[in-house]
């Protein structure tokens, strides 16, 4: 064999060596050029850099060159918080991911947004780019804007959110525009949700409930429309009543651009009629009608919402509640009103009691010494403990099953999908203020709003 002759199989590795590192070489200049490329874009505040499935703006600051004076914002499943967010001009978020799932954070209408942003993980955002005003901020992530994660942003100047009240308005300013909503209340909107639809009965005796889902302009305060997903053009849709024993059939029209379905949440049915699409039943084509066949159990407090798109059709008003029966009242008690009041806090309905945002809610009126049955429904995606001023609510079921022993409280913590049934004794005339007690949800610079009421005693 010549000495200066390589083996073939040894000739083979040495070309695949020199074939390596020439691709090494290429890669290391495509590197570096892209390094050249990053760094000119960080140098170009209107540049953006993709980061996975989201382009962030150079606006964007890692952690460790947040400063200290950032106003924090947390993203969880499915929320913003704080609702409002305050912050200077020129100045900086720092976003926190505190969720399971991976968020972002967007000033809608503008090319600030954050990474994607995996759980625990943080980032700034300098909105030094915005002029003072309010901005929406969301998750871009599909289907999270939906499902809540909402939010004002309220850029100011001259260090206003800095001030203890947060806000560029004087005091007397300040009085008198949360003075202007409190008086509209209780304002007149288009829509009444929630009302007790009669059924048609049967040659049998079948209670037979008719309902059309569709899209429908809904007024949740006064002006302002939002296109809501209903049940017979209401939100939240008609309460359903029926007696323990009854038959009863629910007959569902779907007029909505994609399917349905109806799942009786609380309500003992048989399995065929759960109303989970792909488990228990086909998805309702638009178009198309579906017959829900069951007798009544109970007594009950359950909702009556959709299973199919679940995130988008239940906030955006597929919902309604579904009484059987009577819940158990003390001996000697008398039920002047029975009142259903459904909780959201999502979708295109938002922060709302029974369809509408104050001033827009309306108002439960009582006589001196009446008995009140209401049932909190959470249909929404986050709790609310519900305060009622002055006067205490005895929680005498959970979930429709009769509490042993029944307990008063002030302010009651319901959970999405809970139930809570109390009585009220309008003990105290005057009027009486009723709200969720996470105050971002109740209340802000400009006046009250959102999920709030009140209860007058006369």
């Amino acid at each position: 064999m010549d000495a200066q002759q390589t083996p073939a199989p040894l000739k083979t590795v040495v070309e695949l060596t020199r074939l390596s590192t020439a691709l090494f070489s290429v890669l290391a200049l495509l590197v570096a050029f892209g390094a050249v490329i990053i760094a000119s874009n960080k140098s170009d505040g209107g540049t953006t850099v993709q980061s996975g499935n989201v382009k962030a703006t150079s606006a964007v600051l890692d952690a460790a060159t947040i400063p200290a004076t950032a106003t924090a914002v947390a993203l969880k499943e499915f929320s913003i918080d704080p609702k409002m967010v305050m912050v200077d001009t020129g100045g900086v978020l720092k976003v926190a991911n505190q969720g399971a799932a991976p968020h972002t954070l967007t000033v809608e209408g503008t090319d600030l947004v954050t990474p994607e942003l995996q759980p625990n993980a943080t980032a700034g955002l300098s909105v030094a780019s915005l002029a003072p005003g309010t901005y929406k901020l969301s998750c871009t992530i599909p289907g999270h804007k939906a499902a809540g994660m909402t939010a004002e942003l309220m850029v100011m100047s001259g260090g206003a959110a800095a001030h203890a009240g947060g806000t560029t308005m004087s005091a007397d300013q300040m009085d008198a525009t949360m003075a202007a909503r409190t008086k509209a209340f209780p304002a007149k909107t288009e829509g009444l949700g929630g009302q007790v639809l009669p059924p048609k009965v049967l040659a049998d005796g079948t209670k037979q409930f008719d309902l059309t889902a569709k899209v429908v302009d809904w007024e949740i305060e006064p002006g302002k429309f939002v296109k809501a997903w209903t049940y017979n053009g209401a939100v939240p849709g008609p309460t359903l009543k029926a007696d323990v024993g009854d038959k009863v059939k629910v007959v569902i029209k779907n007029e909505l651009p994609e399917s349905t379905a109806i799942h009786f949440h609380g309500l003992i049915t048989p399995n065929a009629m759960d109303g989970v699409p792909d488990i228990t039943q086909e998805p309702i084509k638009p178009g198309a009608t579906f017959t829900y066949e069951f007798v009544a159990k109970g007594p009950a407090v359950g909702m009556y919402h959709s299973h199919q798109d679940a995130v988008v059709q239940v906030p955006n008003g597929l919902a309604g509640a579904f009484l059987i029966g009577q819940e158990p009242v003390p001996q000697g008690v008398g039920i002047s009103q029975e009142i259903p009041l459904m909780l959201n806090d999502a979708g295109t309905i938002g922060l709302s009691l029974n369809g509408k945002s104050f001033p827009a809610t309306a108002p439960i009126v009582a006589k001196l010494g009446d008995y009140l049955l209401v049932h909190y429904m959470n249909e929404g995606v986050m709790a609310h403990p519900m305060h009622l001023h002055g006067i205490t609510q005895k929680v005498i079921a959970k979930d429709g099953i009769p509490l042993q022993f029944p307990y008063e409280a002030d302010t009651i913590n319901v959970a999405p999908g809970e139930r809570y049934t109390v009585l009220i004794k309008a003990s105290e005339p005057g009027v009486w203020a009723w709200h969720c007690h996470i105050l971002p949800h109740a209340e802000r610079e400009d006046g009250m709003f959102g999920m709030v009421t009140a209860m007058i005693v006369k």
